[in-house]
């Protein structure tokens, strides 16, 4: 399974969450401490997403291939700071394609995703929920992968209005009717807050210092990370976090 992190908080190098913490995202890459849903490395891509300005577009840079092998990124991650960062890497499922565009974050406009997991029996148990999209959203997607399609659907929510949370406490619902046994561990931020789910898989958070993370994996071993319980959605910012059940929202 992938790993991936989302921070808001004062402004720091990219560096200070991907690179530099005893159990970094990049470390995370090659030693990962928790994968429950199997693997041993996520090596088969990777990608930051970060927000110049607050309230501004995001920008990403994602590659495939593994994490430490790039030296660009490395430097790249010293000298960009911000307040608004959402990153990840790559495990990718059995027949999936190992390319740029298949590597969270996925993007558009001042949102960014990414997925931990995999949907189940992919592709034919989402056909109904992918047939159900506008055939443009189809047409259009990153890749030919479970992740971009997630991707699509969460975003059909929230251009109809749906809370960040909410929207993905939905498609973790219907996919996971559709599909029992996908993994959906799910990572949105707009810049300003952050949602995630748990489902079959973990996600950290610590808060505190008027900054808040979420991580598949604690970056240290700092006391006051805290483990969410599986099946819920969280929403957090830096005055608070918000945990509630997921079958307990939407048509879950």
């Amino acid at each position: 399974m992938c790993r991936h992190l989302g921070y808001l908080g004062p402004a720091v190098p990219l560096a200070a969450l991907v690179h530099d913490p005893p159990h970094s995202l990049e470390r995370q890459s090659y030693a990962p401490a928790d994968m429950r849903g199997g693997g041993t490395v996520n090596a088969d891509g990777y990608g930051v997403g970060w927000y110049p300005a607050p309230g501004g577009p995001a920008v990403r840079y994602r590659r495939a291939g593994a994490i430490w092998s790039d030296e660009n990124l490395a430097r790249l991650s010293r000298v960009v700071v911000s307040g608004a960062v959402l990153a990840a890497v790559r495990s990718a499922t059995v027949g999936m394609p190992v390319v740029d565009t298949a590597c969270a974050p996925f993007t558009d406009g001042r949102w960014l995703f990414s997925h931990n997991g995999r949907v189940a029996d992919w592709p034919g148990s989402v056909v109904d929920l992918a047939g159900a999209l506008p055939t443009e959203a189809l047409l259009t997607l990153d890749a030919p992968t479970d992740s971009a399609l997630l991707w699509a659907l969460v975003r059909a929510r929230l251009d109809a209005g749906a809370e960040p949370a909410a929207a993905l406490a939905d498609v973790v619902s219907e996919v996971a009717a559709a599909a029992p046994g996908s993994r959906l561990n799910l990572l949105l931020t707009d810049g300003t807050v952050l949602a995630g789910t748990t489902w079959t898989h973990s996600l950290w958070v610590r808060a505190g210092g008027g900054a808040v993370t979420l991580a598949s994996e604690p970056l240290d071993d700092d006391p006051d990370w805290r483990e969410l319980p599986d099946g819920r959605a969280v929403t957090a910012d830096v005055t608070g976090v918000s945990v509630v059940d997921i079958k307990g929202m939407g048509r879950g």
